[in-house]
């Protein structure tokens, strides 16, 4: 009987050996995959959030093409993160017939809390920018809920349309390469909510010029707009938004680099006054 046991146990410590193996390199190449993915979506590392609060907690939420920092407090993305490069012009994908509810949020958000509440659906990641430099599948997940954030219509189809619309035709082609961090800001009112979800005070938009000498611009567009103001009464500093929003955006960032880049507002280079006042697509 002893030897029975002993045996047993033998087997059970070999195929719990065995087990652990298997699951600490399953972990491991799920780390380094998810690792290169992060790298590859976030120049300098994803938004961290600064502060102890509650508020703050995100889960990265990965899609094909871009990366989304969801709060299950706010039932919001509170950043999303997207690189672009330049891609040949090709077909793009029709819009999806709806948008599709995301099983890792806890919460059931679904596009019908939106109805009749006087708020859009509003992309983060937007929908012909991914689908252009990604393809279909990334275009078919920028229409998850997880990405959807309410955007009153003069803001979403005007001005928040517009400064997409540049990006991809003007900032672009001319620099090759962009990254991109885009997000709600928050005021205190916790309970003003559509459905489950938070609705913000304002969005933001960063957009950075990767390289050794990088250069940025970052937007701060309330609600509130009327739609056909220009772009560039929007600028704020990177500094600022990382006040409102708590967030550090690029925690990986050297102090030397990240001081002039994220303080101070500098437009030159960018030809954002040719187009700060240019109508949308489809004004």
């Amino acid at each position: 009987m002893i030897a029975v046991i002993s045996y047993q146990l033998r087997r059970l410590v070999r195929g719990t050996g065995i087990a652990l193996i298997f699951a600490v390199v399953g972990s491991g190449l799920w780390y380094w995959q998810e690792r290169e993915v992060r790298e590859r979506l976030s120049w300098m590392g994803v938004p961290e959030w600064q502060t102890t609060s509650w508020q703050g907690f995100n889960r990265v939420l990965r899609n094909d093409g871009f990366l989304v920092g969801w709060s299950d407090i706010r039932v919001s993305p509170l950043w999303v993160s997207y690189v672009l490069q330049e891609t040949a012009d090709g077909p793009i994908g029709e819009r999806p017939n709806g948008f599709a509810r995301d099983w890792r949020s806890l919460w059931p958000v679904t596009s019908g809390q939106y109805t009749r509440s006087g708020y859009d659906r509003g992309h983060l990641a937007p929908n012909y920018a991914i689908a252009r430099v990604y393809g279909r599948d990334a275009q078919l997940d920028t229409f998850r809920m997880t990405n959807i954030t309410p955007q009153r219509p003069d803001l979403n189809r005007r001005v928040w349309q517009r400064l997409e619309e540049v990006v991809m035709d003007d900032f672009l082609p001319r620099f090759g390469q962009l990254q991109v961090v885009t997000g709600p800001v928050f005021d205190a009112r916790f309970l003003h909510r559509i459905g489950f979800t938070q609705v913000p005070a304002a969005f933001y938009k960063i957009i950075v010029v990767p390289g050794e000498h990088p250069r940025a611009l970052a937007f701060l567009v309330p609600q509130t707009v009327h739609g056909d103001e220009p772009l560039d009464r929007f600028l704020v500093s990177i500094d600022e938004l990382e006040a409102r929003t708590r967030l550090d955006f690029f925690p990986r960032l050297a102090d030397e680099v990240e001081t002039p880049l994220e303080s101070q507002i500098k437009t030159r280079g960018w030809a954002l006054e040719r187009v700060a006042r240019q109508p949308g697509r489809y004004h």
